[in-house]
């Protein structure tokens, strides 16, 4: 690949190695630098003159400090000439906020996308993102590239993993996640199945007298009986839906209930709770959002799916001016 530099920020180092082993490049130099207030700078090591420029940096746990330092990335090597600058952000920051949820709230997602366009930015490359109007917040091209391929890879070899007779099904955990569910089965020729919540008020008596307690009620709409199912979204933070999900499933006889998410943004105390629960089997998410070495090692029931193939691929397209459709439908 010539006339590229490629630079990875510091929020998903795996990742980063995975991508540059891929595309068999180096990593171009660039210093970050904290001051004592801790303020951050940026120093690019190398000339990036009339050069394509891509930055890989992942939304994190600490996604401020990593959001401003791909945003200085960039303007430093906007400010150092470089022809075209792409920003490879796997789990866009703030992506669920991309609608106002109260009369005077914000939406965070559209800010993201000035600040990025403001630093300078001419390209972003992307994975799944949780709404797909937040591409309409760029003025800059868009890749939103899916991780629909690999996890449908991934559940077809779980799958045939089972004996011959048994079935397998897609479930989908409430109607939002429905659209992306129905397309995964109809790629596995699998069957699907949706949980139904409605809150239900039951009055508890107090001593100040009578209150009203939120209950949610889940109804099944499928058949799940004697199949491995497959419990799908885009996101995986709150785990107290996939709780409560998976253990009404093996109370409609499912043989097996797996978690599968591109974005697996799991604390130390979910990790935990999916492992204390007998209702869930297994969980799998992608590599796109960063985990450390301690917190995969606190279940055996998670699975990585590396999704390091299709963002190398996309780089390397992007760069030779290639069409990236083929990787919305084939595993690289």
């Amino acid at each position: 690949m010539r006339q590229v530099k490629i630079f990875t920020g510091s929020s998903h180092t795996e990742l980063s190695a995975l991508i540059l082993e891929r595309l068999g490049q180096a990593a171009a130099p660039a210093l970050v630098k904290r001051s004592a207030n801790m303020e951050m700078g940026v120093e690019i090591g190398v000339s990036v003159r009339n050069q394509d420029v891509f930055i890989i940096q992942s939304g994190s746990d600490t996604i401020n400090d990593h959001l401003m330092e791909l945003l200085i990335m960039i303007n430093a090597c906007k400010l150092a000439s470089a022809r075209r600058i792409t920003a490879v952000i796997p789990y866009l920051p703030y992506s669920k906020q991309s609608k106002k949820k109260k009369a005077r709230g914000s939406i965070t997602s559209k800010l993201v996308a000035n600040m990025l366009q403001v630093s300078g930015v001419d390209h972003i490359i992307t994975l799944d993102l949780h709404s797909s109007q937040i591409q309409g917040f760029f003025t800059k091209p868009v890749d939103n590239l899916l991780a629909e391929p690999v996890i449908a890879q991934y559940i077809q070899s779980t799958l045939y993993e089972e004996a011959d007779n048994v079935r397998g099904c897609v479930i989908s955990k409430n109607s939002g996640s429905a659209k992306r569910v129905t397309s995964l089965a109809d790629i596995l020729k699998m069957d699907f199945a949706l949980i139904h919540r409605e809150s239900n008020f039951q009055a508890s008596k107090k001593s100040s007298g009578l209150a009203e307690n939120d209950v949610m009620r889940l109804t099944l709409v499928g058949e799940v009986k004697g199949m491995v199912c497959y419990v799908v979204d885009d996101i995986i933070n709150d785990i107290h839906t996939f709780l409560d999900t998976a253990a009404h499933l093996k109370q409609c006889e499912a043989k097996k209930v797996t978690i599968v998410a591109t974005h697996g943004i799991l604390s130390r105390e979910a990790l935990i709770e999916i492992h204390e629960c007998d209702a869930i089997d297994e969980v799998a998410i992608t590599n796109s959002y960063p985990m450390d070495d301690e917190l995969k090692n606190l279940t055996d029931k998670l699975k990585i799916i590396d999704v390091s193939g299709v963002l190398a691929e996309a780089i390397r397209r992007t760069h030779n001016g290639e069409s990236i459709s083929y990787l919305f439908s084939h595993v690289v």
